[in-house]
């Protein structure tokens, strides 16, 4: 008798492109072999070159929407993906904990598109303080780490990893950095001559498929280094923006 896979909740907007988000989220927890549910924070329309619209659910259907599933279905670990400002992650996060104190919440801090679209109201970062050591692992990209260090909200002194990811380096193309605690893990290109291209929804990818290796009950490194194989696959996948998940 096959056994059932685990679930896993994608809180995230709804990309009608399918490169990110939601439908994105969803295609990368299928592939990584657990259950992936949908709640869904924003309805945009965008391609995946461009953001040009954007509309916010409210938040008592979102946290009304996470208590259904939850209460239904045994949820281990969430990924959340855009939020509009520090309040409204805070009440996604308090609804989750309700639910279940023990579930694994990672945040995928989506603070501008690569089109420069602005999702996040970065004047509310100082609420982050209260909240930030309830998340389990944070996987914002080099500049998303400067903004939120700049903001006195990563310090070795968090319990919450930040998984700092190694495609806008300067330096290094390609070299993630793991911090857990004071300890630092460099995850490094798993080939020297990796050649990628550029992708719509990395972001939203990696950090589905860690979700998804937790939920599986990998441990923190060992997910990271089974998310950036699956990534490195899916930026290779095709030289669109719009990549393949196999």
């Amino acid at each position: 008798m096959q056994k059932e896979r685990p679930f896993v909740i994608t809180i995230a907007g709804f990309d009608p492109s399918g490169g990110a988000g939601l439908l994105s989220d969803i295609k990368t927890l299928e592939q990584v072999k657990v259950m992936g549910l949908g709640v869904c924070t924003a309805l945009t329309l965008q391609t995946a070159s461009q953001c040009l619209s954007l509309e916010w659910r409210s938040i008592d259907e979102i946290t009304k929407e996470i208590n259904v599933l939850m209460s239904h279905y045994p949820v281990s670990v969430v990924k959340i993906g855009i939020v509009k400002d520090a309040g409204f992650l805070g009440e996604i996060i308090k609804a989750v904990k309700v639910c279940n104190p023990d579930a694994k919440i990672i945040w995928d801090p989506v603070l501008k598109s690569t089109s420069e679209f602005t999702f996040f109201n970065l004047e509310t970062l100082p609420i982050l303080r209260n909240i930030i050591d309830k998340i389990s692992l944070i996987t914002p990209n080099y500049n998303e780490y400067r903004i939120l260090k700049d903001n006195g909200l990563l310090s070795n002194g968090n319990s919450c990893s930040v998984l700092i990811k190694g495609g806008h380096r300067e330096d290094c193309l390609g070299t993630d950095v793991l911090v857990e605690g004071r300890n630092e893990i460099l995850l490094e290109p798993t080939n020297d001559d990796f050649i990628y291209y550029p992708k719509h929804g990395s972001g939203c990818v990696l950090s589905s498929a860690i979700a998804g290796e937790l939920a599986k009950g990998e441990r923190l490194e060992i997910a990271c280094r089974k998310g950036k194989l699956y990534i490195e696959q899916f930026l290779k996948s095709s030289p669109y923006l719009l990549g393949t998940h196999s």
